[in-house]
């Protein structure tokens, strides 16, 4: 005997499959819209991964209406972020400012690659500062009343090393102005300053930093001032630097900002990278950068204007440039 359902409810059945197959395809089609990028970052102890964490953060807030997903990864710094984003490894990385100039233009650690005009800039991030400590009894308040000091100047090789080579270019001093010069590594230079093994030292670093605290902690120190016509023209031959203000309160026996140059954090990416997941990406941060700012103390003093220009010497991604004129910051 031949059982028959319902006309009805064959209906019902068949309008419960089609929903079901539309739910699939519309899950399928949200999976396949959504677009994935990892920001490369620094060491899971430095200021970049923590930086790099909370941009994704601000971005997947909003990856519903965006469809934007963003991931950090912890690595060696900006040399292989750069590197990786030229290999397509990695989509976007927080760099120094002078070795993002380095990169595009193929000149330094990236001569033997050559210039890389895929390159592109989001938008700057904190500074990092020359950053100059001497001890209390040097009775030294700029770095001009270091003459005779002994002082470490940095690492050969190393980014303060550099800097400081042509900082003294811009003084038109010679290294024989000190009593004497030290090659010491960034970890030895506290120790040695509160030893009196030497006057001062250079460091070229994100504020607040765990070595300067050791150094102002452990024994009476100041972090000095480095400005001046020299200096100011050592910025503007070199799109890379900008000027930075160490501030005040940070360390101990340190209650005043203090003005000095350095490079500048930014972000970058490849031409690679969609137009539409870098204005996401960018817009998401502005829009939250009140929020962005309390995340971590080297984020306290960011300004959207500053951000846009300070430090970056290479062409704006079009979809940062996007947003930028969108929000009047930029014509």
């Amino acid at each position: 005997m031949k059982c028959f359902l319902p006309t009805r409810l064959v209906f019902s059945l068949f309008i419960v499959g089609m929903l079901v197959l539309a739910s699939f395809s519309t899950a399928s089609a949200q999976r396949s819209a959504q677009q994935f990028v990892t920001i490369g970052t620094g060491g899971v102890t430095g200021v970049y991964y923590p930086v790099g964490g909370a941009i994704c953060r601000l971005v997947n807030a909003n990856r519903a209406e965006h469809g934007v997903r963003c991931t950090v990864e912890s690595t060696g710094g900006s040399i292989f972020n750069l590197n990786s984003i030229r290999s397509g490894d990695l989509d976007i990385g927080i760099v120094q400012s002078d070795w993002q100039y380095h990169a595009y233009h193929g000149t330094s650690r990236f001569e033997d690659a050559g210039p890389n005009r895929n390159l592109r800039a989001l938008f700057s991030i904190h500074p990092e500062a020359f950053t100059v400590i001497a001890r209390a009894d040097a009775n030294a308040s700029k770095f001009e009343d270091l003459r005779g000091k002994r002082i470490s100047i940095g690492d050969p090789g190393s980014g303060q090393r550099a800097s400081m080579d042509l900082l003294m270019e811009a003084l038109g001093w010679k290294y024989s102005v000190f009593r004497a010069t030290y090659d010491l590594r960034a970890a030895e230079q506290s120790i040695a300053l509160c030893n009196n093994q030497i006057d001062a030292m250079v460091y070229f670093v994100g504020h607040p930093n765990g070595s300067i605290q050791e150094a102002t902690t452990t024994c009476d120190s100041r972090i000095i001032e480095v400005s001046g016509p020299a200096v100011n023209e050592l910025i503007e031959e070199r799109p890379y630097y900008r000027t930075a203000t160490i501030p005040g309160g940070m360390y101990r026996g340190n209650p005043n900002d203090v003005e000095s140059f350095g490079v500048g954090a930014l972000l970058v990416a490849s031409t690679d990278v969609s137009n539409d997941v870098v204005y996401h990406l960018v817009k998401s941060l502005f829009e939250g950068l009140d929020n962005f700012k309390r995340l971590h103390p080297a984020l306290e003093h960011l300004e959207r204007e500053a951000m846009v220009s300070d430090a970056i010497a290479i062409p704006l991604h079009p979809g940062a440039e996007r947003y930028f004129k969108e929000a009047g910051l930029i014509d």
